[in-house]
C-alpha cells in the first residue's frame, strides 16, 4: 500500500477553498511542451476563485446525484465479500446513472489546466524535490488505463497524493480523494471505487 493513506488527509477535504500555506512566488522552468501550457496559465485571483467554485460545484452534482441513484454507502461488515458486493451494487447503480460521462465533465479544460499549473508549481517549487521523491517511493502505480465510471482495478496499489502536493490543491468532501495514475490525477469515489474523472498529464515527467 501506499505510504500515504488516505486518513492522513481526510481532515483537509470539508470545503472547496485551495489551501493557502504553500502559495509563494514561483519560477517555472519547462523544457517539454507537456509543461507549457501550465506554464503560461496564471489566473487572476478573481478567475481563479470562479475556476475552483466551478470544480466544488460540478463535485458537489456529482454527489448528489450519488445520493440520489446510489442511496447511501453500505453499512459497515466484517465480511469481505458482502463489502465487495455493496460496492459493486454502488458502482453499477452510479455507472448506470452517469452512462454518458466522460473525461472533463469534472475536470473541464479550464480546470484541468488550473491543477496542472497548481501542480507544477509546487514541483517546481522548494518542495519539488521532496514531493517527487515521496511519488516515487510510494508505489507508483504505471500502465493502467483510466476510464471515467471504471472500477479501480483489484490488486493495483492505490497511489495517494502527497500531503505537501495536496495542499496545493482544492479540498475534497470526504466521499472522495484525489490519486495518482502514471503522470494522470484521478478523482477517485472511494466508497464506490470508482473513477469520477481525472485529469491527463497532471504530473509532469521528472
Amino acid at each position: 500500500m501506499s505510504v500515504y493513506d488516505h486518513r492522513e488527509h481526510k481532515v483537509t477535504r470539508r470545503n472547496f477553498r485551495p489551501a493557502l500555506s504553500c502559495v509563494g512566488a514561483c519560477v517555472f522552468v519547462v523544457a517539454a511542451g507537456l509543461l507549457g501550457m501550465s506554464q503560461g496559465f496564471s489566473p487572476a485571483p478573481a478567475r481563479e476563485s470562479q475556476i475552483v467554485n466551478d470544480f466544488g460545484a460540478r463535485v458537489t452534482r456529482y454527489l448528489e446525484l450519488r445520493k440520489n441513484e446510489a442511496g447511501t454507502p453500505p453499512k459497515p461488515t466484517n465480511s469481505p465479500k458482502k463489502l465487495a458486493d455493496s460496492q459493486e451494487q454502488m458502482a453499477a447503480k452510479l455507472r448506470a446513472a452517469r452512462a454518458d460521462a466522460k473525461q472533463g465533465d469534472i475536470f473541464t479544460p479550464e480546470i484541468a489546466e488550473y491543477f496542472r499549473h497548481q501542480i507544477a508549481a509546487m514541483l517546481n517549487g522548494p518542495h519539488g524535490a521532496r514531493i517527487r521523491a515521496s511519488l516515487r517511493h510510494a508505489e507508483p502505480v504505471q500502465g493502467v488505463p483510466l476510464q471515467v465510471n471504471q472500477t479501480y482495478p483489484n490488486g493495483v496499489p492505490l497511489q495517494s497524493m502527497p500531503p505537501t502536493l495536496l495542499l496545493n490543491l482544492p479540498r475534497l468532501p470526504k466521499e472522495l480523494e484525489y490519486r495518482i495514475v502514471g503522470h494522470d490525477l484521478v478523482l477517485h469515489d472511494i466508497t464506490a471505487n470508482i473513477v469520477v474523472d481525472f485529469v491527463p498529464n497532471a504530473i509532469p515527467p521528472s
